[in-house]
């Protein structure tokens, strides 16, 4: 059984090496899937992504899908409802920053704004392409996160840090992180 090299972050548990064999760095534009990506890097604030990722299916059932029509609408009983629930991180800042970030996405589409291209139009609409050797190369954030961070905020969104919008973009396929020793690095 021939062992593939990958970024040594993805080590530790099945289910964190499936995600950076099938999704991390995969260039993402899908309007809804990017919503929820977004929503899940900022639950993540102060935690490991193991923690998010252990739970994105509980996220999905709880927030509806990461439908932002149904998100909108949340009032208290809802949001009490999430913040009872044990299948997400029960974070009355960040369960709040995910209906207004829900209602900031409907903004956007009302002006006509396709979230995609709002995001991607930070790289230039196309991937960037980084040749790291080591992680210690790899950097929290770049002008390119500081500015989405910002554009974001001016959007109405919260928990959208310039490291928040790094690791984002980095799962997103905004930037390829991958070590260049990963056999993903060439292939996303």
């Amino acid at each position: 059984m021939t062992v593939l090299p990958r970024c040594p972050w993805c080590e530790g548990f099945e289910l964190y090496r499936q995600y950076h064999d099938e999704e991390w760095g995969v260039p993402l534009r899908d309007d809804r899937a990017l919503f929820e990506l977004l929503l899940l890097e900022g639950a993540q604030a102060g935690l490991s992504w193991a923690t998010i990722l252990k739970k994105r299916e509980g996220y999905r059932r709880a927030f509806d899908g990461f439908d932002p029509l149904l998100m909108a609408a949340y009032g208290d009983e809802k949001v009490q409802a999430l913040l009872a629930d044990p299948g997400i991180v029960r974070n009355r800042a960040k369960v709040a920053a995910a209906i207004g970030n829900a209602r900031a996405y409907l903004r956007l589409a009302e002006q006509g704004v396709s979230f995609s291209d709002f995001l991607w139009q930070f790289v230039g609409g196309q991937p960037i392409r980084n040749h790291w050797e080591s992680l210690a190369q790899v950097p929290a954030k770049t002008p390119q996160s500081d500015a989405m961070s910002k554009a974001l905020g001016q959007a109405g969104f919260k928990f959208v840090g310039s490291t928040i919008c790094y690791a984002f973009m980095q799962a997103a396929g905004m930037v390829n992180d991958h070590l260049v020793s990963c056999f993903r690095h060439d292939q996303v």
